[in-house]
């Protein structure tokens, strides 16, 4: 049922309900209803239902309508449901015209009240405000608990990378003293190292010292006994000694050019020396300018020339004292010169004679062969 009521403050209000009713008395209700149908088609000649909700609906909006006057709307909608409700069951069992028709209530129930559209959503704006408020205030809230929640995030975010910061100067500081430590420990490990290198130096030092030493003590021991035993020695022998060291010590040689003026002063030497000491006879070298030969005991220049006979004091005759002592004509020659050695050399040969200081050069020939010979007797008299 729908029905329209209108309370003390003159707001016009819909109640929206049901009515359960019952037929006690069919008879009774047949006499006050018709309830009679066409023979042929069965259905109502009336409308008795109908009658029926009119008369219950009339009822309990009497009923509604005494009571909304009472009431003001906010009352009405706020507690009104369960009033209404009572009021309407109360009228409807008091009703005598319900009795009297035979009809029953069984049951009343009032769903809403509710006011005019514009009525309820004025009435709604209140409560809708409060919950926008309450929704506002949620979502102020809510942003200022992830604003506060975002603040207390940053400031942890820089409380870590303050403590971060600390922690790693912290660690840079301690790195830093973990490098210097191990740098002063390797620079005094260095230090060691190179203190042991140094007495090991010394002490490898004073050994070579004191080896040099025994070995220059021995070896100044050996030199001494060995000169020792050299100072009773001729020198000839020791010359020879001497040239025997210089030879063991000397590199492999695959050839020696000896010249005469070298070889010259050693050979008279030694062979002064085997004759008992220095050379001190010395020795007529003749030079003559085209050569001699010696045929059948006369005596002629090379190269056709004859030579005088054996004057006593001409330059043949002392070519012959040198070539033959033994010719009678020359002794008187040789009466001052008898122990003289004697030698003979040709001209061509002269670059490889070997002269000594001992020797007197005689050239027999022109004035100008005195110089070249006496240029390649060095150190000899030459005359001519």
């Amino acid at each position: 049922m729908l029905f329209h009521g209108r309370t003390s403050d003159f707001f016009d209000v819909s109640v929206h309900g049901t009515i359960t009713y019952r037929v006690t008395d069919p008879v009774l209700a047949a006499r006050r209803l018709d309830f009679s149908v066409h023979p042929r088609t069965g259905a109502w000649t009336s409308r008795p239902l109908d009658q029926l909700a009119g008369l219950l609906t009339e009822t309990a909006q009497q009923q509604t309508v005494q009571l909304f006057t009472q009431h003001t709307l906010t009352q009405a909608i706020a507690g009104g449901v369960t009033a209404t409700r009572d009021a309407i069951a109360a009228g409807l069992a008091a009703d005598q015209r319900l009795a009297d028709t035979g009809v029953t209530v069984v049951d009343v129930r009032v769903t809403a009240i509710r006011p005019a559209p514009d009525v309820e959503k004025a009435l709604q704006t209140p409560a809708r405000e409060v919950v926008q408020q309450e929704a506002d205030r949620a979502t102020f809230e809510r942003r200022a608990l992830a604003v506060e929640r975002e603040a207390a995030i940053g400031e942890n975010e820089l409380a870590n990378q303050v403590e971060l910061a600390r922690r790693e100067e912290e660690l840079v500081a301690q790195r830093g003293q973990n490098d210097r430590r191990a740098a002063e420990l390797a620079a005094a490990s260095r230090a060691v190292a190179t203190r042991a290198d140094a007495e090991a130096v010394v002490q490898q030092a004073r050994a070579r010292a004191e080896a040099t030493d025994l070995v220059g003590a021995a070896e100044a021991g050996a030199e001494a006994a060995r000169l020792a035993a050299y100072a009773d020695l001729p020198a000839q022998v020791v010359l020879g000694l001497a040239l025997r060291e210089l030879a063991a010590h000397m590199p492999d040689l695959k050839s020696l050019v000896v010249t005469p003026d070298v070889l010259a002063p050693v050979l008279a030497r030694l062979a002064g020396a085997g004759r008992g000491g220095l050379m001190t006879t010395p020795r007529v070298v003749v030079v003559p300018a085209f050569g001699v030969r010696r045929a059948g005991g006369a005596s002629t220049a090379l190269g056709g020339r004859p030579t005088s006979s054996c004057a006593p004091g001409a330059v043949p005759c002392a070519l012959e004292g040198a070539i033959g002592p033994s010719r009678p004509a020359c002794r008187p020659w040789r009466t001052r010169s008898q122990d003289w050695r004697r030698g003979l050399v040709e001209r061509r040969d002269l670059v490889s004679y070997l002269f000594t200081p001992d020797d007197v050069v005689v050239v027999v020939g022109r004035d100008r062969l005195v110089p070249n010979v006496a240029s390649t007797s060095t150190g000899s008299p030459s005359s001519g």
